[in-house]
């Protein structure tokens, strides 16, 4: 059996990665991903990791290997360095089991080859097959986007969410702004549980806000860069606090995955529309103020739309969206 092995920190894992352990896995029997992990470094090793073993699931010559290290003992470098090989090959000569082959696309792979005792083999040195950089996406991951593994691609995607009170028009706004950007949107799931918001239990806001995350990590992997929430975990504790008085507590990755990138608050001078299952006018616009209490209570800012016209409200939400990207180095 012919063991290979390819190193890299996959910060994040790209199609020139992927290209490169492809190209490996013709030449070996099994292949160790080893993925390089300083503690310094933006990106934890766990999650690159996971990038490594979503991608290469179905394919069992692939063993993904995390190293976590300290820079002081092992050097971080992109620059190819017979010294640096010779520390790093050192280290891994008591690390690894013995390899029989290196795959790299850089000439460290050479001077690695010869430390371990293995053959090496250089593929795509200048990189034309691929040409991208793991440091290009991670500065302008919207631009490289195609680049991206598509494992890798709910780490960078911007989660928008859209907030106010009933009947301003969150339904709409999601699926149209989803639309206008060629991606998709989550919808609020009070409606998929609920008849009317006045039969709510505090049991049922439980299951709304757990069947909305678990819908938010399903889209997410779907998502074009973007992906539009209709409300989020500060809507469903503030109707808990609107109707029953009590705070919501939800399971942590609940919590985890109601993190948004930009919130856009729809308010609440919209037309009231009655659509047979809603709070009346009065209520509404009560609610409405504890929504703003309740992301005030949080800390969390928004970009308030107004407006009575519903096209004025979707372009005024449509250049929010736009100066966001342009702003967020994305």
């Amino acid at each position: 059996m012919k063991r290979g092995l390819v190193i890299g920190k996959f910060m994040p894992l790209h199609k020139g990665h992927i290209a490169l352990i492809d190209f490996a896995l013709q030449h070996c029997d099994d292949l160790i991903v080893l993925v390089s992990a300083s503690y310094d470094e933006p990106i934890w090793g766990s999650q690159r990791l996971e990038w490594v073993k979503e991608t290469y699931k179905e394919n069992s010559k692939v063993r993904p290997w995390l190293l976590n290290y300290d820079e002081a003992v092992l050097p971080n470098t992109s620059a190819s360095s017979e010294g640096v090989s010779r520390i790093w090959a050192n280290y891994l000569l008591k690390e690894l089991p013995a390899i029989d082959i290196i795959f790299a696309s850089e000439t460290y792979g050479a001077y690695m080859g010869r430390f371990l005792n293995c053959e090496s083999m250089i593929f795509d040195e200048p990189r034309k097959l691929v040409p991208v950089s793991a440091t290009q996406i991670r500065e302008k991951p919207f631009a490289f986007w195609n680049f991206l593994a598509d494992a890798a691609k709910p780490y960078f995607t911007k989660k928008i969410c859209l907030l106010g009170t009933e009947s301003t028009g969150k339904t709409t706004m999601a699926k149209r702004l989803a639309h206008h950007f060629h991606t998709l949107d989550v919808p609020e799931m009070a409606r998929d549980i609920l008849e009317h918001t006045n039969e709510c239990t505090e049991e049922d806001l439980l299951q709304i806000a757990e069947l909305h995350a678990k819908t938010i990590n399903e889209k997410i992997k779907e998502a074009n860069k973007i992906l539009f929430v209709d409300t989020d975990l500060n809507t469903t504790r503030s109707y808990s606090h609107f109707l029953f008085d009590k705070d919501l507590q939800v399971p942590e990755w609940v919590e985890a995955t109601n993190h948004f990138d930009l919130y856009i608050y729809l308010d609440v001078d919209a037309p009231y529309v009655q659509d047979g299952t809603r709070l009346n006018e009065n209520d509404r616009n009560r609610l409405d103020e504890s929504h703003k209490q309740e992301l005030a209570n949080h800390g969390i800012h928004y970009v308030l739309i107004q407006g009575n016209d519903w096209d004025e409200r979707f372009e005024k939400a449509g250049k929010a969206v736009v100066q966001f990207i342009k702003t967020g180095a994305v």
